[in-house]
């Protein structure tokens, strides 16, 4: 929070949203995504809500992750947002269904990353920038699985242990 951002909230007495940085980078980008204020689905989609729960399971039961699900659902089927045909997201109806991932998605990709890095440390012993990433994402890795623990996605006993993490990727 820059010192011009401070006194204005000084002087009304009310606090502004500050823009929070990124954990592991100089970036302190506002960039998101603008969804139409409309929240029913458009007139061009013909599927039925239905129709998009059983294609959501099918891929599921495939072995799709619930983002590799949604950019199928958008660029092959014509849906752009599931939310606004099905009523609920895909992991809620992955969840409803019993076919949510046990870990969730970006905690999965952030542990295969650590493995993958690791794996390249074993044959590269010298390589001190990788050492320093693993430690990055690693650090990454405890502070998703404190908030999935707090949330109730995790269980209270679950711990990433580097040792056993190819193990969790099964």
């Amino acid at each position: 929070m820059c010192i011009r951002d401070r006194v204005s909230t000084q002087s009304t007495g009310e606090h502004t949203r500050s823009n929070m940085g990124r954990m592991h980078s100089k970036g302190k980008g506002i960039a998101r995504r603008s969804l139409p204020y409309k929240r029913t689905a458009p007139s061009w989609v013909k599927q039925s809500a239905s129709a998009c729960v059983t294609e959501i399971c099918a891929m599921a039961k495939k072995g799709f992750t619930p983002s590799q699900i949604g950019v199928v659902l958008r660029d092959s089927h014509g849906i752009p947002q599931v939310k606004m045909v099905a009523g609920n997201k895909i992991v809620r109806i992955l969840r409803s269904q019993g076919l949510a991932p046990s870990i969730p998605e970006d905690l999965y990709c952030l542990i295969k990353k650590a493995v993958s890095v690791r794996k390249h440390l074993e044959k590269n012993r010298k390589d001190k920038d990788s050492k320093f990433r693993l430690i990055l994402i690693e650090s990454r890795i405890h502070r998703l699985a404190r908030y999935y623990k707090l949330a109730k996605r995790l269980p209270g006993n679950w711990r990433y242990e580097s040792s056993n993490a190819a193990a969790l990727l099964v």
